[in-house]
């Protein structure tokens, strides 16, 4: 059994993505329940994990329709699901700017929005109003971009990062709910602006080899590898993730200066981006980081497991996985109630 990183992250479309921490000395999923954290064993995890990934998030199609969502029946039962009253949040709310809470449960306070249009980026599925997030987070993006587009690479297609006062999505995602997560295309941006339709219906491009191996030689380039790198190596990064076909295209690909490589992790899906997670920032003391990646590089046999039988064609399970309830605003951290509820 390898050693998973700790990391919570979900897609509607993926039932294999959902939240897990294990290491090698414990051996056992970690799942968030608000603020406590429960262990399960890796194998029953893995019954409810190990399914056939679907198609990435970056192929969700959007919309043009400008239909905001119907007020709630009972705004203030505390059942409703906290994934319903912050989707409902179009705006900001105008405090000092904090992440509150871990990746997979919390908010954000004083949100700023990624431009959409920026010379060496634009933002994607802008129908979702996801391009918000801690001021650290639009500062890196801005600063990555720039800099990718010295390394080689055309600009960057900006997917999912946070709502506009964070927390849980109504799809999607089970992290990015803090404003420091934001998902990269893998498809360079091209010479122009886009149309609206293609930013709500254009696909991109999967990088990984039909038999899921290892990467697609017609479409994977070195430039992701120089894209990725330049990610990893920002001091803000803690995290990024990638399918493992991915890693092992880096891996193989890395120059000596090979360090950057622990920051990258594989996990399901992430075959079309790649997920970027910066450190909390310093002025957000109720934010919750992970702690260090394993040590090593995380390439060779680290790899093994990613490409094993089980974890390629996996078993299908023998029940029926149960719905996870759905997060409620007790389940977030008691300042969320605040950043909901402010004008």
């Amino acid at each position: 059994m390898p050693s998973f990183d700790l990391f919570r992250i979900g897609h509607s479309n993926m039932p294999a993505e959902r939240f897990v921490s294990t290491t090698a000395e414990s051996s056992r999923a970690e799942c968030r329940s608000g603020e406590e954290m429960m262990l399960v064993p890796v194998r029953l995890f893995l019954i409810l994990l190990l399914a056939a990934a679907g198609p990435a998030l970056a192929q969700d199609a959007g919309t043009l329709e400008d239909k905001p969502l119907p007020p709630l029946a009972h705004p203030d039962s505390p059942s409703v699901p906290a994934k319903e009253l912050f989707a409902r949040k179009t705006k900001p709310v105008p405090l000092a700017a904090r992440s509150i809470g871990f990746y997979a449960s919390g908010c954000l306070a004083g949100a700023v929005a990624l431009p959409i249009n920026g010379s060496t980026w634009q933002v994607m599925r802008l129908s979702r109003n996801r391009n918000w997030g801690h001021p650290k987070l639009v500062a890196f993006l801005e600063r990555l971009a720039e800099k990718a587009k010295k390394a080689g690479w055309n600009g960057l297609l900006v997917g999912d990062m946070s709502q506009p006062r964070g927390g849980p999505m109504l799809t999607g995602h089970a992290s990015h709910q803090v404003g420091l997560d934001a998902d990269i295309w893998l498809t360079p941006m091209p010479d122009r602006t886009l149309s609206p339709e293609e930013r709500e219906f254009m696909s991109a491009t999967s990088m990984v080899r039909e038999d899921r191996l290892d990467v697609d030689p017609k479409v994977w380039t070195h430039e992701r590898t120089e894209l990725i790198r330049t990610a990893a190596q920002d001091p803000d990064v803690e995290r990024i993730f990638v399918n493992a076909a991915i890693k092992k295209a880096l891996c193989r690909e890395a120059r000596p200066d090979r360090d950057w490589l622990a920051k990258v992790r594989p996990w399901w899906g992430h075959d079309y981006h790649f997920h970027v997670r910066i450190f909390c920032p310093p002025d957000s003391p109720q934010c919750k980081p992970q702690p260090e990646p394993p040590p090593g590089d995380g390439c060779g046999h680290d790899l093994d497991y990613w490409f094993s039988e089980g974890v390629l064609h996996p078993a299908p399970p023998v029940e029926p996985a149960k719905p996870k309830p759905s997060l409620t605003l007790a389940n977030l951290p008691a300042a969320c109630r605040q950043v909901l509820m402010a004008p």
